[in-house]
């Protein structure tokens, strides 16, 4: 058995039944989000819960800004920097570097000003280690967000489906936490892991995201007054929530939308979407051609913020080593496409005439 099949705590439901993809309804979806966010039942569930805590804390800020503080002006300010800034961070930092290791810090100061660059929102033990098992076995029963389990089975897999299991071996556990803790987290001792059911501990995590919040309200502030403050804060309420459907969305909702031409990766439903793509540089069936690299978008249209804020990073002194597959995404998949598609061009001429 590979260690990534055994790595998350599978829900009551299980991952299969008679070795296929087990669909649970929409109340057992439920009952298990509520159970596994109680921690009066276990204190193992608290960074379920804390995970949804940091999502809904920021709820108040947007009520607030549409009440009292709306203008379009910060209407379109918190717009960007929910969907261009937090998304762009959110792909340079929690997938190319923490998970896929598309890209080397310079030391450790370098990495904890990109750790914080925005507000923080997910625990990186939340995203990194079930991201890893979804390109284990993308579409595959097992994958914590599975696009085949429907749109609410992935909406609510970070409680759900993601939690790293709870009876790992000592070995194991190392290996789990090794996964995450490149990114500056504190791991937990084993001992503290059997506590707590996590890498992280709750009053690091707690602590750091504290401290975080403080920091960005107070910079807000001073640059923009109150009215900055809840227009940021609040338009971050959106992208914690929105992002909770992208990968059900990113992977065609379980239909097939690849394109040819575009959508080069057959193995499994990724395509490549403008929106996602153009904000923060998530081209999703070029990322699972290449995950590891420092870019998505190889195309001359398909922009990439996150690879121009990489490129900036390391012109500055931050990023020590990278990796990036544009080339060999042209020698293996494009020009071949081109070539491919020439030669029909040519025969179909020859047949008409």
């Amino acid at each position: 058995m590979n260690f990534l099949d055994r790595v998350l705590d599978p829900p009551s439901y299980g991952f299969t039944r008679d070795g296929k993809l087990y669909v649970p309804t929409h109340a057992e979806l439920w009952r298990e989000f509520f159970t596994r966010l109680n921690i009066f039942k276990s204190r193992k569930n608290w960074l379920a819960a804390f995970s949804w805590f940091s999502a809904l804390f920021f709820a108040p800020f947007l009520i607030i800004f549409l009440v009292h503080y709306f203008t379009w002006k910060l209407l379109i300010v918190g717009f960007i920097y929910s969907m261009v800034l937090l998304g762009t961070h959110g792909t340079v930092y929690l997938h190319r570097y923490g998970t896929h290791h598309a890209f080397t810090f310079t030391n450790k100061v370098w990495l904890f000003f990109v750790r914080h660059l925005v507000i923080k929102i997910i625990p990186e033990e939340v995203y990194i280690v079930s991201h890893h098992v979804h390109h284990y076995i993308s579409e595959k029963p097992g994958d914590p967000y599975n696009v085949y389990g429907g749109w609410l089975y992935c909406f609510l897999a970070d409680v759900n489906h993601q939690a790293i299991a709870r009876d790992l071996s000592l070995e194991e556990y190392e290996r789990v936490a090794a996964l995450v803790t490149h990114t500056g987290v504190k791991g937990n001792s084993y001992a503290q892991y059997k506590k707590w059911g996590s890498i992280c501990h709750p009053g690091w995590t707690i602590l750091t995201f504290a401290l975080n919040w403080a920091f960005w309200a107070g910079a807000f502030y001073l640059i923009g007054g109150w009215p900055l403050v809840f227009a940021i804060f609040g338009w971050t309420e959106i992208w914690a929530i929105g992002i909770r459907t992208y990968n059900y969305s990113g992977h065609g909702g379980g239909k097939d939308l690849r394109r040819e031409g575009d959508d080069f990766d057959r193995s499994n439903l990724a395509i490549n979407q403008v929106w996602p793509g153009m904000v923060t540089g998530e081209w999703h069936n070029n990322h699972h051609l290449y995950p590891n690299g420092i870019r998505a978008g190889f195309l001359p249209y398909q922009w990439d913020y996150a690879y121009l804020f990489i490129c900036f990073y390391r012109s500055i002194g931050g990023i020590d080593t990278w990796r990036d597959h544009k080339d060999q995404f042209y020698a293996t998949h494009y020009e071949p496409y081109l070539k491919q598609k020439a030669m029909e061009k040519a025969q179909a001429k020859t047949v008409k005439s």
